[in-house]
């Protein structure tokens, strides 16, 4: 305890979005605080993006009402743009594994009434050039704390990226889903343990939802029953 107290006066804690001082490791100044958008109140049930007004029941966005997705609920913890794609893109590739750690707890409060013990815990997988290239998946490494969160067994290497899919930044939601369909398979050993299961996909970023529902019919292909999705940030239209 006394080591500890002393690396806390040597290096105090800092805000994970712009490095001022905070009272607690892993956490937001008062102002990044503020200037990120948590989402919550009314959100569409199947990919968590934020709407307007108040429901009782389960509602959709415009795009879930017309692109069918393969999963059951999804939701989303912020909103993707400032500080929310900042902390996406930084974990994604500027090397910042620590934003896992609050990313995940955002991830699991977003997701409260969807998620359950008893879920697999799986992440989108990356293929193994990307992997090598940036040395870790920021998908597993989401994954793995909320799972370790809900006290859920977690299967990393459950789903496989059987083809590398072009940079798609630029391109259109249908070119998206083109260009994903079969690219991710089930493990050929790991899958079993999908089997008969209620499973839960972990992302970082939702941005037309090719990616979740590639991941999920190959977790469908693997024997899973009810798939929900989880990601850190979801891309929503101009309002």
């Amino acid at each position: 305890m006394r080591m500890q107290s002393v690396m806390r006066e040597v290096y105090p804690p800092q805000c994970v979005a712009c490095e001022a001082q905070v009272a607690d490791d892993h956490g937001l100044c008062g102002p990044c605080w503020r200037d990120t958008r948590f989402i919550h109140g009314l959100v569409c049930e199947a990919c968590g993006t934020p709407l307007m007004g108040q429901g009782a029941g389960p509602v959709h966005c415009d795009d879930c009402m017309t692109i069918a997705r393969p999963w059951a609920q999804g939701r989303a913890a912020v909103v993707y743009d400032g500080i929310g794609r900042r902390m996406v893109l930084n974990l994604k590739h500027g090397d910042r594994t620590d934003l896992a750690v609050p990313a995940a707890r955002w991830m699991l409060h977003a997701g409260r009434g969807m998620i359950a013990p008893d879920m697999v815990v799986v992440p989108v997988p990356v293929h193994w050039t990307r992997l090598i290239a940036r040395r870790y998946n920021q998908a597993a490494l989401l994954s793995r704390l909320v799972a370790r969160g809900l006290g859920a067994l977690h299967v990393p290497d459950a789903l496989c990226r059987v083809v590398r899919s072009p940079k798609m930044e630029a391109v259109g939601r249908d070119a998206r889903f083109a260009a994903l369909q079969g690219a991710i398979a089930p493990h050929p050993r790991r899958a079993v343990l999908l089997a008969g299961r209620d499973v839960l996909i972990v992302d970082d970023v939702m941005t037309s939802g090719a990616t979740l529902a590639a991941a999920t019919e190959a977790a469908h292909a693997a024997g899973a029953q009810r798939v929900c999705v989880l990601t850190l940030a979801r891309v929503v239209k101009d309002t």
